[in-house]
């Protein structure tokens, strides 16, 4: 199993291809929500990869600051194959995006808007609430907070 995190302007097209193709197999297809998976944020944003043999079985995106917040790093698209689901993937790849954040970039405020039955996930990463709560694309989703300097 392989896991990086690169820039887009360094994933290669056939990777960026297979990792739009998982997050449409999930969030288009399986959750039955058509939405514009393409938004034209990828291109500036880092995209945490996890592979294995030559499948993409997880993938995030983090997106800079004036991007989909104002003042925040954000983090997006958290996805894990179906087929792999139970292997603590999304575990794997926040741990990884917050080392990243935090003790790469040295990031202090990131913000998440998570579908609303994954808080408590997102809670184990210091993530609070926001008690912004609203329906995206017909799923409900929790808009949630980290920041270093209250924890």
């Amino acid at each position: 199993m392989q896991l990086f995190i690169k820039h887009y302007s360094e994933v290669d097209k056939d990777t960026f291809h297979d990792l739009i193709a998982l997050r449409i197999s999930v969030f288009v297809i399986e959750q039955n929500c058509p939405y514009q998976e393409l938004d034209g944020l990828d291109k500036d944003a880092y995209h945490l990869i996890i592979r294995e043999e030559d499948e993409i079985i997880g993938t995030l995106r983090v997106l800079k600051p004036g991007t989909s917040y104002e003042n925040e790093y954000g983090i997006g698209r958290v996805v894990s194959h179906p087929d792999h689901r139970g292997k603590k993937l999304g575990h794997l790849m926040m741990t990884k995006c917050m080392d990243f954040l935090v003790n790469e970039l040295k990031v202090s405020n990131i913000r998440l808007s998570g579908q609303s039955h994954l808080t408590a996930f997102y809670e184990r990463y210091n993530f609070k609430s926001t008690g912004k709560e609203y329906l995206e694309d017909g799923i409900p989703h929790t808009d949630m907070l980290y920041n270093s300097e209250s924890l």
